[in-house]
């Protein structure tokens, strides 16, 4: 199992490969959105929409602090996959024990600043006084438990650098039941509403970080390290941070246009912001397919940049395009005509305003999924080649775009300037990231050429 776990992808049919790798992601990724769309229905169905309301107004604040963990996982994957490429297994080791080092210190740093800004961040949002107390109580538990969803994310990102995508998928429909069950007892049967779901969901988190780092570091001979040689390497724990904190900040750029967003939806009445949640939780799910290609694009990319596969490179990112736009195309028609029936699933029967608000949100986001597609592909393949100061620009992109046409719009067509914001920021965003590619400045990024 050792040896053949991880998955050198520098050799074979490029499409086959990256379906091959995306699939697994794809499915633990649509886990992922499952459980958090529990959280939804539950809350919705079984407490009010309210407190609906509540959970959604925490998603950009708690994604603005951790995010900066995610871009560093994302550094630490880019220079393991690129050494594993050149297959320089001593490196990879270096890679992993300095590792170790970042994302536990960044938890902890993570973690009490997102428990200590919670209020403040919920105030900065506008965030109504109606639900701001439950908003603050989700975000503080959350927070309480970030070693969970730090530790999954830092061995998956090192684990798919590896070509495995199947040990972290295992785990994550594990976390993912676990935390339907957890759901249910908590809020339905405990009656602990708001709270329950919180720390439902940290359990689960807990239990998917913590099972992938022992399962891992028991069957994988790369990963098993022992503790005397778990120190970081100064030259790769600075190549790690020097691409992490690009692609920390793209994500906080990110974060702080949703933030922006968020706070523009706070302008509006509870059945708004409970509907642009449910558009947003059904959104997350969507785009799964391209988060699941990029990321898969991403190892694959990264792997045949430290072979010097250029060329193959290419006929990568061909393969991922064409299978992102033909998935657009297809899940068009099904949004824009299904929106109804999917929104009434997060809603009670009297809460005909949040369907009907839902609905027309989704119609105008459903002819964009192509751009969002774009943006997955160009923005993981530019990370995975090492060009990754450009994932910065797109992010900041992101927020220039939504800041400024969420709060212009929103006051000529009301609730519509949302969702316009919304596509028109990803129509942007991607024609940069296209642009970027076409240049074809990624060809000399290479960390291993030390140009990164």
């Amino acid at each position: 199992m050792s040896r053949t776990i991880t998955r050198d992808m520098t050799t074979g049919n490029p499409i086959k490969l990256i379906l091959q790798f995306s699939v697994p992601m794809l499915i633990g990724n649509l886990f992922q959105q499952f459980y958090n769309m529990v959280d939804s229905i539950v809350v919705g169905k079984f407490v009010s929409k309210d407190a609906l309301a509540a959970v959604g107004a925490t998603s950009s604040s708690i994604f603005l602090i951790i995010s900066m963990t995610f871009g560093l996982a994302m550094g630490i994957s880019i220079v393991v996959s690129q050494y594993f490429g050149a297959g320089d297994y001593e490196k990879v080791r270096k890679s992993i024990a300095s590792a170790v080092y970042i994302l536990f210190v960044s938890a902890i740093v993570m973690g009490m600043i997102g428990f200590f800004a919670s209020r403040p961040l919920l105030e900065l949002l506008d965030t109504p006084m109606d639900v701001i107390d439950q908003s603050e109580i989700y975000m503080k538990i959350c927070f309480i438990g970030i070693f969970g969803v730090v530790s999954y994310n830092g061995i998956a990102a090192i684990l798919r650098a590896l070509g495995d995508s199947i040990t972290p998928l295992i785990f994550l429909i594990v976390a993912s039941l676990l935390n339907v069950v957890l759901d249910l007892v908590f809020v339905v049967f405990l009656k602990w509403d708001v709270p329950g779901v919180a720390i439902a969901t940290i359990i689960s988190q807990i239990v998917s970080g913590g099972g992938c780092i022992i399962y891992a570091m028991r069957k994988v001979e790369l990963i098993r390290i022992p503790f005397k040689e778990l120190k970081p390497d100064r030259e790769i724990l600075l190549k790690c941070i020097r691409l992490g904190l690009p692609v920390a900040m793209q994500n906080s750029f990110v974060s702080v246009s949703m933030m922006a967003l968020q706070f523009v939806v706070n302008g509006f009445q509870s059945t708004v912001m409970a509907a642009y949640t449910v558009v947003n939780r059904i959104e997350q799910l969507v785009i799964q397919p391209a988060a699941s290609l990029g990321a898969a694009l991403a190892s694959y990319t990264g792997q045949n940049i430290g072979a010097r596969k250029i060329e193959r490179v290419k006929r990568g990112l061909r393969s991922a395009v064409l299978l992102i736009l033909v998935f657009s195309i297809i899940m068009f028609p099904v949004m824009y005509f299904g929106g109804e029936y999917i929104m009434r699933l997060f809603t009670k029967k009297e809460d005909i305003d949040v369907v009907r608000y839902g609905v027309e949100g989704i119609r105008i986001t459903s002819m964009f999924y192509s751009c969002v597609g774009l943006i997955f592909i160009t923005r993981n393949f530019l990370s995975g080649a090492g060009d990754i100061k450009i994932t910065m620009v797109m992010g900041l992109i992101e927020v220039v775009v939504r800041v400024v046409v969420s709060m212009y719009l929103s006051k000529i067509i009301g609730f519509h300037g949302i969702f316009w914001a919304s596509a028109i920021n990803w129509f942007a965003t991607a024609a940069f990231g296209c642009f970027r590619v076409l240049t074809g400045k990624w060809k000399n990024k290479s960390i291993i050429a030390g140009n990164a």
